[in-house]
C-alpha cells in the first residue's frame, strides 16, 4: 500500500528483456535503506526488490506488467517516481494507492499557468467511469485531484512542489503514463455490478 506522495526520483540504468519479462535496473537514492523483497512503487507500479548493488536496484518485471503499464517504454536515463510501501503508523497524506495499474493514459496537454501547471490526461473508459470531479487518481504514482472531468480526459492543476519533485518536470505531451483509479471507487463499482 502506498500514498501517492512521491518520495524520491530515480533514474533508469537499463531495461533488459528476459524473454517476455524484463529486468528493470534503477539508480535509487534510498537504495541503502532497502532490503531484498521490499516493495517500491516505480511510476506507480508496485515492484519487488530482486537485487541490490550499491545505489542500483533490480526489479523483475513480469510479462503482464509490461503489457498493462508504461514500464516497457522506459529506457536508460528515464526519470521515474519512487515511493516505498507504507509502514504501520505512517501518515497518509495522499490517498490509498495499491500500485496496481488499471490502465495507461496519454499526456494531452501540459502548460504553465502562473506558478502552477495544468495537466490533461486521456482517460480510457475503464478508468473514466471510476472518476469524479474533485476525486483522486494516481498518475505515474502521483496522487492527484481531478480538477475537471471531460469526456475521455481529465484536467489536473499541479502545484510548483509537485511539478519539481516528480517526473512531471521532464514530461512531454504524448508521453504514456500509468493510471490507478481510487481503490474505494473500484470496490463500490464492483459491488454495484453484482447487485
Amino acid at each position: 500500500m502506498f500514498t501517492g506522495l512521491v518520495e524520491s526520483l530515480g533514474q533508469v540504468v537499463s531495461l533488459e528483456k528476459q524473454g517476455e519479462q524484463a529486468w528493470l535496473n534503477v539508480a535509487i537514492p534510498f537504495a541503502g535503506e532497502l532490503q531484498l523483497g521490499d516493495s517500491v512503487a516505480v511510476n506507480g507500479c508496485c515492484l519487488t526488490v530482486a537485487e541490490l548493488s550499491g545505489e542500483r536496484v533490480r526489479f523483475d518485471v513480469l510479462a503482464q506488467t509490461l503489457r498493462v503499464t508504461s514500464l516497457g517504454k522506459l529506457e536508460a536515463g528515464s526519470v521515474v517516481n519512487l515511493e516505498r510501501a507504507l509502514r504501520v503508523g505512517d501518515r497518509l497524506g495522499g490517498h490509498f494507492v495499491q500500485g496496481h495499474v488499471d490502465a495507461v493514459g496519454i499526456i494531452l496537454a501540459l502548460s504553465e499557468n502562473g506558478q502552477d501547471h495544468v495537466l490533461e490526461i486521456s482517460l480510457p473508459s475503464e478508468i473514466e467511469r471510476l472518476c469524479v470531479s474533485k476525486g483522486s487518481i494516481s498518475i505515474d504514482g502521483i496522487s492527484l485531484t481531478l480538477a475537471e472531468l471531460k469526456k475521455e480526459s481529465a484536467v489536473f492543476w499541479i502545484t510548483p512542489h509537485t511539478f519539481s519533485h516528480t517526473n512531471l518536470h521532464v514530461a512531454e505531451v504524448g508521453d504514456v503514463v500509468n493510471l490507478e483509479a481510487d481503490m474505494l471507487a473500484k470496490h463500490v463499482a464492483a459491488l454495484m455490478a453484482k447487485s
